[in-house]
């Protein structure tokens, strides 16, 4: 299955284990993000709804990119200035394209069996 994702003011098509390089996002290695800002997904040549998809992905690391000189010149004046910059992006992993809606449920549906298998020995006794 795949998506296209907006972030950064960039679209971005993703599926299951990819990494991209997206700039900059707030988090730290290792913590986790959803992107709810799905464009389009499908999978193969079928599309689907996009309604209540999420796009889960860890961050893997905080990084600059390479530095690009700016130079600015003006002829027989005598001004020159150079100037680098370093861009910092985020290098991020794809772990899982899913409904929302459906990790809630199963959230709550695995819940309700614990809470209620703890209840029904206390009513029997």
């Amino acid at each position: 299955m795949f998506a296209v994702v907006r972030t950064g003011g960039k679209q971005y098509r993703v599926a299951a284990g990819d990494k991209i390089v997206v700039e900059k996002l707030d988090g730290e290695a290792g913590s986790s993000i959803s992107f709810s800002d799905i464009l389009l997904a499908g999978e193969g040549s079928e599309l689907k709804s996009v309604e209540g998809l999420t796009v889960s992905a860890e961050i893997i690391a905080q990084a600059k990119a390479d530095k690009v000189i700016v130079f600015k010149k003006k002829r027989r004046h005598n001004y020159r200035r150079k100037n680098g910059h370093r861009q910092q992006h985020t290098i991020l992993k794809i772990t899982a394209i899913g409904a929302q809606e459906n990790k809630a449920k199963a959230k709550k549906a695995d819940a309700a069996p614990e809470a209620a298998g703890a209840e029904a020995p206390a009513a029997q006794a």
